[in-house]
């Protein structure tokens, strides 16, 4: 498990560190579009289609990590309301659906990848595939990150009841 994890903490700081690159780039994309439409007078066209995809290149495998590090999107007034073992077992069982629902985004997303590699986006010459790549590597590294949390809580040595899930949070 130990290997699995450290294995993950590579590929999520990897994850991270791309994202940030492509931010990086995204804000250079978006300078020279404003340069371009004002002291150019010449708006560079290629570079708002171009701006999606670093967006989506962005956010997908970003909201992967969010995942693993528990900070994507849930509520949690409901579970921190339960006793202490149910918070794991439905910490859990959402860690399952983030998993099922990553899959699902991952081999969905392949199908589209597949259907529309053919076409080429417009002003930028590329396949249109690659609008839909980042979802498949973000429904991945969902599954990834969802099946390292369910083995952190299945092979704990504490009892559901006294590793809650506030412990889980802080490891």
């Amino acid at each position: 498990m130990k290997a699995f994890s450290r294995a993950l903490d590579i590929l999520s700081a990897l994850t991270v560190g791309l994202a940030g690159a492509a931010l990086v780039g995204l804000l250079a994309m978006m300078g020279w579009l404003v340069f371009g439409r004002y002291v150019l007078n010449d708006t560079p066209t290629w570079i708002e289609r171009a701006a999606t995809l670093a967006i989506l290149a962005i956010a997908m495998p970003v909201a992967a990590v969010g995942v693993r590090e528990r900070f994507h999107l849930s509520v949690l007034g409901i579970r921190e309301s339960l006793p202490i073992g149910a918070q794991r077992w439905i910490a859990m069982g959402c860690d399952a659906v983030m998993g099922l629902f990553g899959l699902g985004m991952a081999v969905w997303s392949w199908e589209l990848v597949g259907m529309v590699a053919a076409f080429k986006i417009p002003l930028l010459g590329i396949s249109q595939g690659w609008t839909y790549v980042p979802m498949v590597a973000g429904g991945a590294l969902m599954v990834l990150y969802a099946i390292e949390q369910l083995l952190k809580d299945l092979l704990s040595k504490e009892g559901p009841e006294q590793r809650g899930v506030t412990a889980a949070f802080l490891e």
